[in-house]
């Protein structure tokens, strides 16, 4: 089945993990969700490998990787002050490694299936405030535009599509691809948060920023006639969608207010998109800073599945 986890992307770092707003066990939380109500069987999940240096090298900066090495770099990135005291032997063992298997393995092996079969889903990856020379935000690599440039690489692609409806800006994306015609970045977020990157935001080609405060059904009116019009004006030969659930009522972070109900309903819509197209579709979870996330990622893939728009039984 074209899902993609592993148990090494839940961070468990000397107890510091329940301190950050990031909740870094809610990737096992989905898939114990979906075996639990026999949608899924662990031993069809696909295990990604960790990415190599080299692979690193493909989108980041010899510069930005070696910084990282810098205790401070990665706790000025991950928003965890205490990491500046500790060694990097245990910043790589704890942080950098799952990262590497979860954003870049991950988010690059799930295009490599999507390309095949039509679909797949890495429970986990998303980091899009990550470029190619900084991080930032929660995110230490570039899986978004690894997982792109390895398709247009290895899988015949020439024409890729990023939806991003994370609550967030996604700025590192979009300084990677920066006037690059090949990607079409579709990017709905809040304007009134983080990261107010306005630079950034001229390499959107279609941009739908929101309030504070948007509610479901203007949430979901506005996202349906936004794609329309960016499907036609772009046609993809992979879709890219990451689908934070930061947009959650109640999120800290997100500020919006759209139900569990109304997320579920979103992601339907960008598969059927996608499907109908006969499009490749990658999704990430990326964002989404409430223990209730876990379980409103399940539901949503759960309900992809009762509507064929995914098989989590066989290829579909």
């Amino acid at each position: 089945v074209p899902v993609v986890y592993s148990a090494v992307y839940n961070i468990a770092f000397l107890g510091l993990e329940k301190l950050h707003p990031f909740d870094s066990s809610k990737w096992g939380r989905v898939c114990e969700l979906l075996i639990q109500k026999g949608e899924l069987e662990s031993r069809r999940i696909m295990e990604p490998g960790e990415a190599t240096k080299e692979d690193l090298l493909v989108v980041h900066t010899p510069e930005y990787l070696e910084s990282l090495k810098r205790s401070y770099v990665a706790a000025s990135i991950l928003e965890v002050p205490p990491v500046a005291l500790l060694p990097y032997c245990i910043i790589r063992s704890k942080v950098l490694v799952p990262f590497r298997k979860q954003v870049v393995g991950g988010s690059v092996l799930a295009g490599k299936v999507a390309y095949e079969r039509g679909w797949a889903i890495n429970v986990g990856g998303g980091f899009h405030h990550c470029c190619g020379y900084r991080g930032g935000g929660f995110c230490v690599y570039a899986d978004i535009t690894l997982c792109i440039h390895f398709a247009f690489a290895n899988l015949n692609i020439s024409r890729a599509m990023i939806v991003d409806l994370d609550a967030h800006q996604g700025n590192g994306h979009e300084r990677d691809f920066a006037d690059d015609d090949r990607v079409f970045i579709f990017d709905m977020y809040n304007r009134d948060i983080y990261p107010l990157d306005y630079e950034a935001k001229r390499w959107i080609d279609r941009r739908v920023e929101i309030s504070s405060g948007t509610r479901t059904d203007s949430y979901l009116t506005r996202l349906k006639q936004e794609l329309e019009e960016a499907f036609q004006a772009f046609a993809p030969d992979l879709l890219v969608y990451n689908a934070g659930t930061d947009i959650l009522e109640g999120d800290p972070l997100g500020r919006l207010e759209v139900s569990p109900e109304g997320v579920k309903e979103r992601d339907e819509i960008v598969f059927s998109f996608a499907r109908q197209r006969n499009i490749p579709i990658v999704m990430l979870t990326s964002g989404g800073y409430m223990r209730s996330s876990a379980g409103v990622i399940a539901e949503s893939i759960s309900n992809l599945h009762s509507k064929k728009l995914i098989d989590l039984a066989g290829v579909n």
